[in-house]
């Protein structure tokens, strides 16, 4: 009985030693406050207090939302702040270097009708109010936007109102708060991932266009302004994610690649072969989830759809290169953020969950931990 006692203990302490060497935290979620508003398609950004912004999005019957919220992580609580001037969702939004956040484009569609939006607006967190700044040249849906080495945002493809998908690329320039047209696409595309590299390139992957999914990639270089063909995807794929790891390549996960075929392959890209490689597979196909990376150097995949809103989670170890399942959400969710906070918790607000109330618009939030 002692022997078996004493074994017993013995696995428990490596267990514990292995995790702590790891840095790896108890792998479960919970839930915190809650938003003021359901929504869906929003963005949530990590402001440098530490608190999060929460802008736009949608719900059933308002697929504009205008109203913005703060998490403070302290208290767990939002609270409302000022309101976008335009309300939209599935638009992007960016921590400038300033602190102030850059939100771009989006849509406010109707039933009947989806308008692509040109128009930014710029979020002071020391005053809480949204102001407009320069429009892009063209109006994007489903489209990029990425954050530069030199401190300004580089917005890639996406289709317009009429629905043509575009090769245009621009970039905002924080100091004069304008957009300026850069390189092209050699393929323009839509629902495409945007991953800035070590070296300061940018990698543009997958998504597509009316001729159908790719498996082309590129890469923007800020110093030509220039995009060049790199290595292609083993899978087409769009809907996905997109993460750079500590030793600087680049996992992709998940996705779809044809109406209601949802994916479980992973590929890593290397950076300095240009090539694809794949990885282990995820233990559900999805897509529309999120993917964050742990300060262990892991990367949590959560929620997305797969035959409806999920609630599996699962872990990537790029040591191994293999996907285990983790513990879930409290509630299966979609179209919601991540965001990584600086304590080292997930926070995952909102999302759609297709049931429930607002129809299925979620106010909820959790704290993977």
């Amino acid at each position: 009985m002692k022997t078996i006692l004493r074994f017993f203990v013995s696995v428990t302490l490596f267990s514990l030693l292995l995790g702590a060497n790891r840095g790896v935290q108890a792998q479960t979620w919970s839930f915190t406050g809650s938003m003021e508003t359901e929504r869906a398609n929003q963005n949530a950004t990590l402001l440098n207090s530490g608190d999060v912004l929460v802008a736009g999005g949608r719900q059933r019957g308002n697929y504009g939302l205008a109203s913005a919220e703060v998490y403070n992580p302290t208290t767990g609580t939002f609270t409302s702040t000022g309101n976008l001037n335009t309300g939209r969702n599935s638009h992007t939004a960016t921590l400038l270097n300033d602190g102030d956040v850059l939100i771009v484009g989006g849509t406010n569609e109707t039933d009947s009708e989806i308008t692509c939006l040109s128009s930014a607006e710029l979020y002071n967190p020391s005053t809480g109010k949204f102001t407009v700044t320069g429009s892009m040249q063209s109006g994007r849906c489903n489209f990029t936007a990425t954050f530069l080495n030199s401190g300004m945002v580089l917005v890639v493809g996406g289709y317009n109102s009429n629905n043509t998908v575009l090769s245009s690329a621009e970039v905002y320039n924080p100091a004069s708060g304008t957009f300026t047209v850069t390189g092209s696409l050699n393929t323009p595309r839509a629902g495409h991932t945007a991953t800035l590299l070590a070296n300061g390139e940018v990698l543009i992957a997958g998504g597509g266009n009316a001729s159908g999914y790719f498996t082309s990639a590129e890469l923007f270089n800020p110093s030509t302004g220039t995009f060049t063909p790199t290595g292609s995807l083993n899978v087409a794929r769009t809907l996905f994610t997109a993460t750079l790891l500590t030793n600087g390549d680049v996992l992709v996960a998940g996705g779809e690649n044809a109406t209601s075929v949802w994916l479980a392959s992973a590929e890593i890209y290397s950076p300095s072969t240009a090539s694809w490689e794949l990885t282990g597979s995820l233990n559900t196909s999805r897509f529309g989830q999120t993917a964050t990376l742990l300060t262990s150097g892991d990367v949590l995949i959560a929620g997305g759809n797969h035959s409806g809103s999920i609630s599996s989670a699962e872990l990537y170890n790029p040591s191994s290169g293999t996907f285990s399942v983790t513990g879930s959400l409290n509630t299966a969710r979609q179209d919601q953020p991540a965001v990584l906070l600086a304590d080292g918790q997930v926070l995952v607000p909102g999302g759609y969950d297709g049931k429930g109330g607002n129809n299925g618009y979620l106010s909820t939030a959790e704290l993977f931990h």
